[in-house]
């Protein structure tokens, strides 16, 4: 029996050690099907997105997986076009795409929209982001890059940087990071660091030391995560100005890295990594975009299937 059959994708929480390892091997396994086998996997089968939130990788990276697993998607990307401007409530949104689609997939700007959207749809759930809270998804993208690029996660050193505060991707991570056992580095101005009502539980599952100095163990790193600051989540642009450009990761910095040092980034990049690291062997956020969606595509795959594929 297939576990994730029709299994809501909330948060990574739900997910320990032993399912995100079932979720990378479906994952190279998608990875390794000639294009004609792969397209059986959700033949027939709709995927429907509400996306009440800007998003490009993401939203994209579904439509591109289900589509490469044999399946279509519809949806909103765009609410300003949608029956929410006549003031449809998200409840009856969900209704009416659980008799579209199969599975659903929503973002949304307010904490606890997923949940609440799981507990209105008959039809699976997955969250592509709500609100500052978690983006499960993008942390399962996350953890098969590091497995794929380093071979393993245990034992490695992973700093992670930028916006802390505000960066559901960080979080979602770290709940991720806390099923394996690695030293984990967070650097971040002062105003930016991990929320304190967080804290405690992710303390619970792994150990991490905080910085504002990214310089202070960028030599010891096996693995760096740089994330923007999120302008869009201050409720004063005075204080995003503040710390805007706080980080930079240029050639500069990379001198200092070791010389097989990943670096990762959610997308989309501001100026918080130089254009000319791009071209160099460490730099790896577009193949991280790309094993997002092969992820997804596993995700669907598994949440579609009562036997697995």
């Amino acid at each position: 029996m297939n576990e994730f059959y029709q299994k809501d994708i909330i948060s990574i929480k739900d997910f320990n050690q032993e399912q995100l390892e079932k979720i990378f091997a479906s994952t190279n396994k998608i990875i390794s099907l000639n294009p004609s086998n792969r397209r059986e996997i959700c033949q027939g089968k709709t995927l429907g997105y509400l996306f009440y939130e800007p998003s490009t990788r993401t939203r994209l990276s579904f439509d591109a997986a289900m589509a490469s697993i044999g399946g279509n998607s519809l949806g909103i990307s765009d609410i300003s076009s949608s029956s929410t401007q006549k003031g449809e409530s998200l409840a009856d949104t969900v209704e009416i795409m659980s008799i579209y689609s199969d599975v659903l997939v929503l973002r949304h700007t307010l904490d606890g929209s997923s949940r609440f959207a799981a507990e209105v749809s008959d039809k699976p759930v997955i969250n592509a982001g709500s609100g500052t809270e978690e983006h499960p998804t993008q942390a399962i993208q996350d953890l098969f890059t590091i497995k794929k690029e380093k071979k393993k996660i245990d034992g490695l050193k992973i700093g992670i940087v930028g916006d802390l505060k505000y960066g559901r991707t960080v979080y979602s991570l770290l709940y991720g990071l806390g099923n394996y056992d690695v030293a984990v580095h967070l650097i971040s101005p002062e105003s930016l660091r991990i929320r304190s009502d967080s804290v405690y539980e992710i303390k619970k599952r792994l150990d991490f030391t905080e910085s504002t100095n990214i310089e202070e163990y960028i030599d010891e790193l096996d693995v760096l995560y740089v994330t923007r600051i999120q302008k869009e989540r201050f409720p004063d642009e005075e204080e995003y100005l503040k710390v805007k450009g706080s980080y930079i990761v240029g050639l500069d910095l990379l001198k200092k890295m070791k010389d097989d040092c990943t670096i990762m980034h959610p997308l989309p990049r501001i100026d918080e990594i130089s254009p000319e690291v791009d071209k160099t062997k460490n730099a790896k956020y577009f193949k991280q975009a790309e094993y997002g969606k092969y992820t997804r595509a596993s995700l669907l795959g598994l949440t579609l299937n009562e036997n697995g594929f």
